[in-house]
C-alpha cells in the first residue's frame, strides 16, 4: 500500500536508527533522574553543580549576560509557542498528517513531563538568578522546550537528507547553548539543563521515529496476500 502523496517526503530515512538514538538520549535522561532522586548520589551531583555554577559566575561579563538574557526570551513561552503553532499550521496546510501527529505528540509529552517532573522532584533553584524564574529547578523547562521545538521543527519540516542533517546539528547546538545559558544566568543547575536537553531531544526524535516505524509495519506486503 502506497502512502498518500502528501506524506511522501521522508520524515526519517532510518526510523530504527532514530529509535535507537532516541532511546539512548532518554536513557541518559532517566539516569540523571535517578541520580537526582537518590539520596546516595544527590550530594555528589550537587557538588558538581555547585562547582560549575561558581565557575560560570566568575566568567560572567556584560555582553555575554545580555546574550544569555536574549536566549532566555527566545526560549520563553511566547516565542516557543509562536514557533510551534506556526509549524503546526504549516504541516496541516501541507496535509503532512504523520509529521503533524509526531510534532503534536512531542509537544504534549514534553509539556506533561515538565510539570510532573518539577512537582515530583521539587528541587530548589540556585540563589541569585539574573532572570525571573518560577517553579522548581529540575528539570529545566527551557532546555526541554528548546530541544523539542528546535529538533522537532527540523524533523517535521525538512525532508530527510544531507541538508536536514546540517540543520539537525544546528538545532542541537541551539538547544545546547540555550540550556547552558540558563546556568550562566543562575536560573538552573547544570544537571537540570543536561537532563532537560536529553529528555527534549529524545522525545523530539522518538515520536517521529516511532510513528514512521509503525507506518512501515502497516505497509509491509504479506507474501501470498
Amino acid at each position: 500500500m502506497k502512502a498518500p502523496a502528501s506524506e511522501q517526503p521522508a520524515m526519517l530515512a532510518d526510523p530504527r536508527r532514530a529509535l535507537v538514538l532516541a532511546g539512548l538520549l532518554l536513557g541518559a535522561a532517566a539516569l540523571l533522574y535517578v541520580l537526582v532522586w537518590s539520596t546516595a548520589t544527590r550530594s555528589v551531583l550537587q557538588w558538581g553543580d555547585d562547582r560549575f555554577l561558581r565557575f560560570v559566575t566568575r566568567i560572567r561579563y556584560g555582553p555575554a549576560v545580555s546574550l544569555a538574557k536574549a536566549l532566555n526570551f527566545l526560549g520563553g513561552a511566547w516565542c516557543t509557542w509562536t514557533l510551534r503553532m506556526g509549524a503546526l499550521i504549516v504541516l496541516a496546510w501541507r496535509r503532512h498528517w504523520l509529521h503533524l501527529a509526531a510534532f503534536s505528540l512531542a509537544i504534549a509529552t514534553s509539556e506533561a513531563l515538565i510539570g510532573t517532573s518539577k512537582a515530583l522532584f521539587d528541587r530548589p533553584r540556585p540563589l541569585g538568578s539574573l532572570v525571573a524564574t518560577s517553579g522548581a529547578s529540575f528539570p529545566s523547562g527551557h532546555a526541554i522546550a528548546a530541544a523539542v521545538t528546535a529538533v522537532g521543527l527540523v524533523v517535521a519540516l525538512l525532508p530527510a537528507g544531507h541538508a536536514r542533517w546540517k540543520w539537525e546539528r544546528r538545532a542541537a547546538l541551539y538547544a545546547s547553548v540555550m540550556a547552558l545559558s540558563r546556568t550562566y544566568l543562575g536560573a538552573h543547575w547544570l544537571s537540570d539543563v543536561v537532563a532537560g536537553g536529553l529528555l527534549g531531544s529524545g522525545i523530539a526524535l522518538g515520536w517521529p521515529a516511532l510513528l514512521v516505524w509503525w507506518r512501515q509495519l502497516r505497509h509491509v506486503t504479506v507474501p501470498g496476500g
